[in-house]
């Protein structure tokens, strides 16, 4: 059949729309569960950018130079999953039919490493969208740096998507970027959840977006597309701005219950699937395929993509050897970073801040390293996270690596994830107080398992007199609470390098790095290959210790001098460093062990959560922690006032030791 095609005219392409649909609604009737509405309605969308302008390979997913296509409103997997299975990726009707069950292929939202084609993890609304944003960033690096890569980056979103104030900040940052190579369709259908999107947002989207910088066109007839294949086109030959296309849709096109929120969320009724069909001209059985549908579908593909990797090839050939094997290294999944040439330049003084330490160390291995770069959310100075000598990341300079994201923590956050997903090893940076701004994102980096850093300054009360507002005691709580992912807050620059050198030996999975703004000696007793185990013994006793005190940060400094003193008043003290405690709880037993003997008391001293301490500690009374918001003042003074000052705590550990 496919070889007796001579024309595209000759295709039913409004049949293959109609079959991605019933695919999709026949998913969510099987698994009980999903969102109808979007297949119904946006299926003429991803079919027009499927069948006519998305550049892939469904036998290589991972193709490097592949568009990437980001389904932003993760609630429509199935319009994703079906349409995936109709392109010819590795999935099966009876992948399908899986829908939303427990280890499938098809999840309830599309997840990165467990759909062929899926370039992001999205269910979040506004995530997807933020997240192609970064991946638009990459590639226009990529193709000014080695002129071989030149995809494009598609977006699905629709209008919780563009509520939700991520959107705004990303739109901005691509806008002012003018990442021209980024396209994003929105099914706009007036509808959310709760009903009539006219209760809650009824700015003027296509104004918005050209007041960012946006070139933006309207496709007034959601269901044509080929008006829609028009407008993409048309956005294909806009060179100075990226491209929100604005297609009115109608949720749950030819339901019963089109037009209304109720066919948003819900599984249809049998009786409606059945009357859509009819109104379709297909059969009505469930999971039926049309296999010259298929087989048309796939030759359009084909045709279109045939010589996709095989030119792609023929550039790598024909570039320098150079240039080709570092863009070859790039395509590679590993991104560990080469730590052992890094020669860290300590002060005469032997003091100084840690976020200066950590300035050092990216600054000495961001310049070295192609596949690396980042930014700040307006606080390149505080968190001296900027990066001399390799330029600004702009659009007259596509190859600078200093990315200005402007106080939009949390676009920031998703623009990293973008960067990852894209083959970068990126960093970001903020005031630890505000990385909950982040947290959304930071949390789909982890379940991603991308290999993002956060550089997180300002770590604890000692901000001092930018007061609670800037001091964080509840963030590092959270952030050991999120799986798969890597805390760490160094006491000193020891610990500054020992933590960068356990980072860089990963190659994935997010990390975070919190680090103190005040000046602070380098103390001889602190061990940067030891952070990698988490924690390790940083002064011990003669002999067996009276009591064990456990510290991390700037209040490991504190604690040690404590110690000393609870010497000369014959109590022996073992400090222990705990510069990365879930790291700490997942070495072996024995180790644990040799460093917090269970016969031992162990007093935790942290200017943070109580919380976190609930592992090693069974007793609160031997838990110095800051469960309240701080003050403003000194930062001595404020120690002093919660009681994190040598000489308090040094009467708190006596007395609890009588």
């Amino acid at each position: 059949m496919i070889n007796e095609i001579t024309d595209i005219k000759e295709i039913n392409q409004e049949k293959i729309v109609d079959q991605i649909r019933c695919l999709g609604i026949d998913m969510i009737h099987e698994a009980n569960s999903g969102h109808p509405g979007i297949v119904l309605g946006a299926a003429p969308a991803i079919y027009a950018l499927f069948a006519h302008h998305l550049n892939f390979d469904a036998t290589d997913p991972n193709f490097f130079n592949r568009d990437r296509f980001v389904m932003s409103a993760g609630h429509g997997s199935a319009l994703l999953y079906a349409t995936l299975y109709m392109a010819g990726y590795d999935l099966s009707l009876d992948d399908l039919k899986a829908f939303r069950q427990l280890d499938s292929k098809t999840p309830g939202h599309p997840e990165v490493g467990v759909t062929p084609g899926v370039d992001c993890s999205t269910g979040p609304l506004g995530q997807g969208f933020a997240t192609a944003v970064g991946m638009a960033i990459a590639e226009s690096y990529l193709r000014e740096k080695y002129k071989v890569i030149d995809h494009y980056t598609y977006v699905l979103c629709g209008d919780g998507d563009l509520m939700e104030g991520i959107s705004y900040e990303a739109a901005a940052i691509a806008g002012n970027l003018k990442l021209n190579r980024l396209i994003v369709l929105y099914d706009s259908n007036n509808i959310c959840l709760d009903g009539p999107t006219k209760n809650c947002f009824q700015e003027n989207v296509a104004m918005r977006f050209v007041s960012q910088g946006w070139n933006v066109i309207s496709v007034e007839d959601g269901n044509a597309f080929e008006l829609i294949s028009k407008a993409i086109t048309q956005a294909k030959g806009v060179t100075d701005k990226p491209t929100l296309i604005e297609i009115k849709s109608t949720i749950g096109k030819y339901s019963e219950l089109e037009g209304t929120s109720k066919v948003h969320g819900s599984p249809l009724k049998e009786e409606d699937i059945t009357q859509i069909k009819e109104k379709m001209g297909l059969r009505d059985l469930f999971f039926q395929v049309s296999q010259q549908s298929l087989e048309e579908f796939r030759f359009m593909i084909g045709e279109r993509c045939k010589n996709l990797k095989a030119d792609f090839e023929d550039k790598l050939a024909k570039m320098p050897i150079t240039d080709r094997e570092e863009l070859e290294f790039f395509m590679n999944p590993n991104k560990k970073v080469d730590f052992k040439n890094y020669i860290y330049d300590a002060p005469e003084d032997k003091v100084e801040s840690p976020r200066d330490t950590s300035k050092k160390v990216l600054n000495g291995i961001v310049p070295n390293i192609p596949y690396m770069m980042g930014g700040a959310a307006d606080t390149f100075g505080p968190n001296k996270t900027y990066i001399e000598n390799v330029g600004d990341f702009t659009e007259e300079n596509r190859l600078g690596k200093n990315i200005y994201y402007g106080v939009r923590e949390h676009a920031m956050g998703a623009i990293t994830n973008g960067l990852a997903l894209s083959g970068f090893r990126p960093y970001c940076s903020t005031f630890l107080a505000f990385s909950d701004y982040l947290k959304p994102a930071m949390r789909m980096a982890a379940l991603m398992n991308l290999p993002n850093i956060y550089v997180f300054t300002h770590d604890s009360i000692s901000v001092g007199e930018d007061g609670p507002t800037h001091q964080p005691v509840e963030q590092l709580l959270g952030l050991r609470t999120l799986p798969n992912f890597d805390v760490f807050r160094p006491a000193d620059a020891n610990e500054v390098i020992g933590a960068y050198k356990a980072i860089f030996a990963k190659e994935t999975s997010p990390a975070v790095i919190t680090l103190s703004r005040n000046k602070l000696p380098i103390l001889e007793c602190t061990k940067a290959n030891e952070v990698e185990k988490g924690g390790y013994i940083a002064l011990d006793s003669m002999s067996k210790p009276d009591a064990i005190i456990i510290s991390s940060g700037e209040e490991l400094h504190i604690v040690m001098e404590v110690a000393k003193n609870l010497k000369t008043k014959g109590i022996d003290i073992r400090v222990v460093s705990m510069p990365n405690l879930n790291r700490f709880m997942m070495q072996e037993e024995e180790y644990k062990q040799s460093v917090l003997p269970v016969e031992v008391r162990k007093i935790a001293v942290e200017a943070s959560s109580s919380e976190s301490w609930n592992k090693i500690i069974f007793n609160e009374k031997y838990l110095i922690t800051m469960d309240q918001f701080g003050a403003s003042g000194k930062y001595k003074d404020v120690y002093e006032k919660y009681g994190f000052d040598a000489k308090t705590l040094e009467e708190k550990i006596e007395d609890l030791l009588k």
